[in-house]
């Protein structure tokens, strides 16, 4: 399972949450669903596909994985954008951020329209609530490990991706440890010469810098607190990285294997080998079934495009 994880410095595979609005959702990618005109469309690349349902822009939205694979638990390894990964929900499908009862949009603060890469996640990852960190004191926060893809390719919703891993921030979100790894999409055209975070450093000056800005900010204009970081804020390099990959790797391997608190993510799965979780295809179909059938898109709030000075 880890040589299937790591096989190489391109061996994280990114699934991408998306077609949301640029500032759209905790974690997705910015095209818009309404612009596909199927609710079950191919994905030739990973030989997989998803499945629309709800309305885009709207509470009852998913987009689950073809198989009726679990995004969480055996899904794809992803890179999202602002919607997040439904980690309560059986299959773990992919679904707009709620807050209070309403649609949660990334803020853009000046001088960002948005996100400023593909924001994602690695499933088959977790940060888990109960491990405390060595090194920053701090325990997970109870979701996969985030990805940000500064490649140059908008990814799509749902999209997955093979990406080579450069680096990573320690990022604190009250008081959670909350990891960023710093990725390249493996078929970009910058990917041969990006190798390690100083190459970044040098080929892309002040994207490492706005990355630390955004994620210190993001927040704000919601009344939180600014994030805080470990390390002083300082990007960790390609080893550190994956060694924080496979610890939350095997973190997850404990959590589907019913080894550990499972902190109210639901596990359900169909190929995780010997998971007392695991359940029929048709049972993963039922659930699939039940929620609502794909429809139109809804209006996107303007609060899309507010602009915030912090």
């Amino acid at each position: 399972m880890r040589s299937q994880l790591l096989r190489s410095s391109f061996g994280c595979l990114l699934t991408v949450f998306g077609p949301f609005p640029a500032s759209c959702i905790n974690k997705a990618v910015r095209q818009t669903a309404a612009a596909v005109p199927h609710s079950y469309y191919p994905r030739k690349t990973m030989h997989y596909q998803t499945e629309q349902r709800g309305h885009p822009n709207s509470p009852d939205y998913r987009i689950y994985f073809s198989k009726f694979i679990s995004a969480m638990m055996n899904g794809p390894h992803v890179s999202l954008l602002f919607p997040q990964i439904a980690t309560k929900e059986p299959l773990n499908p992919i679904k707009q951020d709620v807050k209070k009862g309403k649609l949660r949009y990334v803020a853009n603060i000046f001088p960002h329209k948005g996100y400023i890469w593909n924001y994602g996640a690695l499933p088959q990852t977790w940060e888990d609530p109960s491990h405390k960190d060595k090194e920053t004191d701090c325990c997970g926060d109870n979701d996969p490990i985030d990805v940000c893809d500064i490649g140059t390719q908008v990814c799509s919703p749902g999209q997955v991706i093979q990406v080579k891993v450069l680096g990573i921030l320690a990022m604190i979100d009250e008081g959670e440890m909350d990891w960023k790894v710093i990725a390249i999409n493996a078929n970009d055209e910058d990917a041969e010469k990006l190798n390690c975070i100083e190459d970044v450093r040098k080929s892309r000056p002040g994207h490492l810098e706005a990355t630390v800005e955004w994620f210190r900010k993001y927040k704000v204009p919601d009344g939180k607190p600014e994030n805080q970081f470990g390390f002083n804020g300082e990007f960790k390099d390609k080893d550190f990285a994956v060694e924080i990959i496979k610890s939350t790797h095997e973190h997850w391997r404990a959590l589907v294997q019913k080894q550990t608190n499972a902190g109210g993510i639901e596990c359900k799965n169909m190929s995780c080998c010997n998971s007392p979780f695991q359940f029929s295809a048709d049972e993963a179909r039922a659930v699939v079934q039940s929620a609502p059938a794909f429809g139109s898109a809804h209006p996107v709030s303007a609060e899309v495009d507010k602009w915030h000075f912090v």
